[in-house]
């Protein structure tokens, strides 16, 4: 279908005039569907990908964990919200504190009794400049968003956000990588399509969809150029997230041998992520020159991406002459093949000892590849956040996720200094011992760049989320314990089972998915290496 004919489909006023209930019932629709079709969209995706890679190595439940997951933790946070509609009530957050000088701190996650379980010590904030506000969505005027679906996952779920929490009718279009999943797309928001709410034009009707007359605004997941492009040739504006070159700051601290092996490992598996397609993964490692474990840190994140985590493939097209770049320019990379090197594309650079100026500061990799930046400051903590806080604002590309690693010990003397990195950190998303990645599949939260403007952005303008709605958010945050449960490839049926469970439980939130999922955990933990 054509934009055009895409467009002149919907009917935003009969959306608007669409109750609290109705809506809710359409909802339920949906997520019936996801759940009747999930095994198929993560089989369509993974064939897409091992077609890229010229092999059979991403499972479908891999598949179902980048399409499934996203979509159903989102229509389920925008249940929860619905449901305290029809009573006429908004959700209401845990706490509200003002942390600083018109700058307010929501906490958002966890609020009910199934996502306290899974979440176990993980807690979601927002921060909110000025007064914290809610609107209530049915509060707002009608009108069209147009949505680019990203190449690196095929989950639109801007889609759900534009429906439910801002009142506007959906016209879509996918990235080409993903054409067969948005046909998959298109059974599942049937009932949305009917009403016309939901309306798919072709993968190349981009152009023509950005010139349309009468769209309210437009959402882009994809790269700064084409961003920058569409905005200059949209009437619209742009609500855009476009990636970057994010860090993981690593607070000097006394770890033990077991913290180091961990966190390692941990920072592999993110690493590896979807190949390294992943907006949100961490790329550059921030510690300090004279931090005692630092190269004791390296070298069992050499073994963790080389031997304790299986082989990731890189299929994003273009991602080969971006390792080749990175390598030209970067004397000192290191080049790790997890599994001997049986797999295509799996290869993945460490470059240790970086310069505040080099390459792999102001490039994105977006594929697997690692740099590690000695700063030339102490390990006291205040000294080292404030290096670290300048280094990551005024050199790194981008503004859009930051990972903190920071011992209990260390966070219990200093923690009203990692909160004030945390407030000054020009980073939209921050997780402190967890995964920026986290916080896109979480419902409650933000996910976009910090602070930069349409005339010049690298990461975006502006966010998706937040499905209590409220205003003005600059940024979100996950705080977690520095021994907590971390996602690990260290077992393929293992990861596996947990995507494939974590699916289901995110779309029907059923004691009966959760003792599957919380029960498989156990029994897998006792798993071992299942790869050479």
């Amino acid at each position: 279908m054509t934009a055009q004919d895409a467009y002149n489909s919907l009917d935003p006023q009969k959306w608007k005039d669409t109750s609290i209930f109705e809506r809710l019932a359409l909802l339920e629709q949906v997520q019936h569907n996801l759940k009747k079709y999930a095994v198929e969209l993560g089989e369509v995706d993974a064939n897409m990908k091992n077609d890229l890679l010229e092999e059979s190595i991403t499972s479908i439940a891999e598949g179902m964990g980048t399409t499934v997951m996203p979509m159903a933790n989102t229509l389920m946070g925008i249940h929860k919200l619905y449901e305290s509609l029809v009573v006429g009530e908004m959700q209401s957050p845990l706490s509200v504190k003002e942390i600083d000088q018109d700058l307010f701190e929501v906490e958002v996650f966890p609020i009910y009794s199934k996502d306290k379980l899974a979440a176990a010590k993980q807690k979601g904030y927002l921060h909110i400049e000025g007064t914290p506000k809610q609107t209530n969505p049915m509060d707002k005027p009608p009108g069209v968003i147009a949505v680019s679906g990203a190449g690196n996952y095929s989950s639109s779920i801007e889609m759900a956000m534009a429906l439910f929490l801002e009142n506007k009718v959906v016209l879509h279009k996918p990235h080409q990588l993903n054409e067969a999943t948005d046909a998959i797309w298109e059974k599942i928001f049937a009932p949305l399509i009917e009403a016309k709410a939901v309306a798919f034009c072709d993968a190349s009707q981009g152009r023509e969809m950005s010139a349309l007359e009468g769209l309210h605004s437009i959402y882009f997941t994809g790269s700064t150029g084409v961003a920058h492009a569409i905005q200059n040739a949209a009437s619209a504006p742009l609500v855009s997230e476009c990636g970057g070159n994010n860090p993981c700051i690593i607070v000097p601290g006394q770890w033990s041998d077991k913290d180091i092996k961990r966190q390692a490992i941990q920072l592999a598996s993110v690493g590896k992520l979807n190949g390294g397609a992943v907006c949100g993964r961490p790329q550059t490692i921030v510690t300090s020159k004279d931090w005692a474990q630092r190269e004791q840190f390296l070298d069992e994140l050499r073994k963790a991406l080389s031997e304790e985590t299986f082989a990731c493939g890189s299929h994003y097209p273009g991602v080969d002459k971006t390792k080749e770049a990175f390598l030209e320019n970067q004397s000192t990379a290191e080049v790790l093949t997890p599994e001997h090197g049986v797999h295509n594309k799996s290869d993945f650079v460490l470059i240790p000892n970086i310069s505040e100026d080099d390459f792999a500061v102001t490039n994105e990799a977006f594929c697997q590849i690692y740099s590690e930046i000695p700063l030339d400051v102490s390990t006291d903590t205040d000294e080292f956040l404030t290096k670290a806080t300048d280094f990551c604002n005024n050199k790194l590309l981008g503004s859009l996720g930051c990972m903190i690693l920071v011992d209990n010990d260390t966070m219990k003397a200093n923690e009203a200094r990692v909160h004030q990195a945390v407030r000054e950190l020009n980073y939209g998303g921050i997780a402190v011992n967890d995964v920026p990645p986290n916080i896109w599949l979480n419902a409650y939260l933000t996910w976009g760049g910090c602070g930069e403007t349409t005339e010049d952005f690298v990461s975006g303008v502006g966010n998706f989320g937040n499905a209590l709605n409220f205003d003005n958010i600059k940024k979100s945050v996950i705080l977690n314990d520095f021994n907590s449960t971390s996602f690990e490839l260290t077992n393929r049926k293992r990861v596996e089972h947990l995507l494939e469970n974590a699916s289901y439980f995110s779309i029907d939130q059923s004691w009966g998915h959760f003792a599957k999922l919380a029960g498989q955990m156990v029994m897998d933990n006792f798993k071992r290496k299942d790869f050479q």
